[in-house]
């Protein structure tokens, strides 16, 4: 890695703190679960085979290379995955300029892109450790169901990534699916470089032999010398008290800051302290708020980090298990995760599949408004006036990432009005991110949630309720689980998605 930037200039390697990660590097490189206390020591010795991923995932390439063999023929890959198991596929596919659509969401509209108008040409991965997650299975059941519409059988159309021996590893194999298990002794989060990562990204054909090659190298060289990766966590642990914005604008690696946003926000948003990623454009909007500031190209950021792709995996993955340590947390759980799931659940069993009308404070101009304020601007400005001080603001975006994508430039606009550190996030996808840090991290989020009406539905076979129940389950349960928190929370419905953005844009730049 090549590392540049004027805040190098304040590591002091006679530090405490240097010894102590310097001390840590050493013990995650011997894979001691003991490094993060004994109180996280039986979850970090079931999640640290991450280490020996850019060795160990080489043994996975034949079975890969028979499986790309298989479905050659196919030209369409759609990803079923969430969290980890998504966003790390997706900065491969994006960097290597390879077309993999990324299905990450419950919301309908996004879900009849997925499905597309060409299943026969279509090869369809689901990836998850357990089979649990309630996106993916739902998923996973509305393709098996489409497929056998269309008159395709969906083991010519199907792979599934899972950890051997789970419940969906039984299933699907008794069903002669295409199966690769993936090492069970890695979390979501740090598993890019296992079969969850390179699975995918195989299919659309990458060589991934050469993105283990980089981690190989880079993995070599922290092993060898330390300092490059001790000295940017001693940077992050001591030029930021919470907040680290990342942009990839200039690099060869798109999509790497959502990557490492997941990473660092649900490893170290816990127990009132953390460090927030937040993903940005360019490297004007990273400056807001007084973040520091991390680009993967050029200069003028506060750190610059340059590398391969692959030497990207592995640094910040070792980097985030030594923020752990600095911050004296567990890296490898997510305790606050189950919240929304729970609420969600709550939700589903009072609808009974009919989504209640919520009556909100106001409508302005087919713009329901669910908080204080008498107009949309109104509640835009009285929404910023509530963010308390040194506090951050979260967009919550549960709509489709595709068609509704004009959405996401409301981050530099209220990150501007603000002068504080915006993140944006489009839900339910956030919910294994930076949702964690939402709830465990520090206590001083604004939360800004929008949701969309939408006439498309499908029904998700073996549930008692279909997607857009779903959708909307989990955008309420996680307000629910925000609202307990007393946190400022604003949610805005748009009745029309389209013309919605356009006013709620406009009213955020008239602020």
């Amino acid at each position: 890695m090549k590392l540049s930037g004027q805040l190098l200039r304040s590591v002091d390697r006679d530090s405490d703190l240097y010894a102590k990660l310097k001390d840590a590097h050493v013990k995650i490189s011997q894979k001691d679960a003991r490094t993060w206390g004994s109180k996280a020591a039986t979850e970090a010795a079931i999640r640290l085979n991450w280490v020996d991923l850019p060795h160990s995932s080489e043994a996975l390439i034949p079975e890969i290379h028979t499986l790309t063999q298989r479905f050659a023929a196919k030209s369409r890959v759609v990803l079923c995955g969430m969290g980890g198991s998504s966003l790390g596929p997706e900065v491969i596919a994006k960097s290597l300029n390879k077309s993999l659509f990324i299905f990450d969401s419950t919301d309908p509209e996004y879900a009849h892109h997925a499905i597309g108008n060409d299943l026969a040409n279509t090869v369809v991965v689901v990836s998850s450790k357990s089979g649990s997650t309630i996106e993916t299975s739902s998923q996973r059941a509305i393709f098996e169901s489409q497929l056998r519409t269309a008159g395709l059988n969906p083991i010519d159309h199907m792979v599934f990534v899972t950890d051997p021996g789970s419940p969906l590893d039984q299933d699907v194999r008794a069903e002669g699916f295409a199966v690769i298990n993936a090492d069970p002794n890695v979390g979501g989060r740090f598993s890019v470089l296992s079969a969850f990562g390179l699975v995918p990204t195989a299919l659309v054909g990458i060589n991934v032999g050469e993105i283990l090659t980089q981690s190989q190298i880079e993995l070599a060289a922290l092993l060898a010398d330390p300092t490059q990766v001790l000295d940017i966590a001693y940077v992050f642990l001591t030029q930021s008290e919470q907040y680290i914005a990342f942009t990839d604008a200039g690099s060869h690696v798109p999509g790497l800051s959502d990557w490492i946003e997941q990473l660092i926000a649900e490893s170290t948003g816990k127990e009132s302290v953390g460090r927030l990623p937040i993903a940005t454009e360019n490297l004007q909007g990273s400056k807001v708020g007084g973040a520091l500031t991390v680009a993967f190209a050029g200069a003028g950021a506060d750190v610059v980090v340059e590398g391969d792709l692959g030497a990207h995996f592995i640094f910040w993955e070792w980097l985030t298990a030594l923020l752990g340590v600095g911050l004296k947390i567990d890296p490898f759980n997510q305790p606050n995760v189950t919240e929304a799931k729970e609420q969600t659940a709550q939700c589903l069993t009072e609808w009974n599949n009919t989504i209640p009308e919520l009556l909100p404070q106001c409508v302005d101009s087919g713009v329901e408004i669910f908080g204080d304020g008498q107009s949309l601007k109104d509640a835009l400005a009285t929404f910023i006036e509530d963010v308390k001080e040194g506090g951050y603001i979260a967009i919550m975006a549960y709509l489709d990432r595709q068609d509704d994508v004009r959405i996401s430039e409301l981050r530099s606009i209220l990150a501007e009005k603000s002068g504080r550190p915006t993140s944006f996030g489009w839900g339910p996808r956030f919910l294994h991110s930076t949702g964690q840090f939402h709830k465990g991290g520090q206590k001083n989020g604004s939360f800004l949630q929008i949701t969309g009406e939408t006439d498309l539905d499908y029904e998700i076979p073996g549930r008692q309720f279909s997607l857009k129940t779903l959708f909307a389950a989990q955008a309420i349960g996680d307000n629910r689980a925000l609202a307990t928190r007393k946190y400022p929370l604003l949610r805005l419905h748009l009745q029309d998605r389209s013309a919605g953005i356009d006013q709620l844009l406009n009213a955020a730049r008239s602020l």
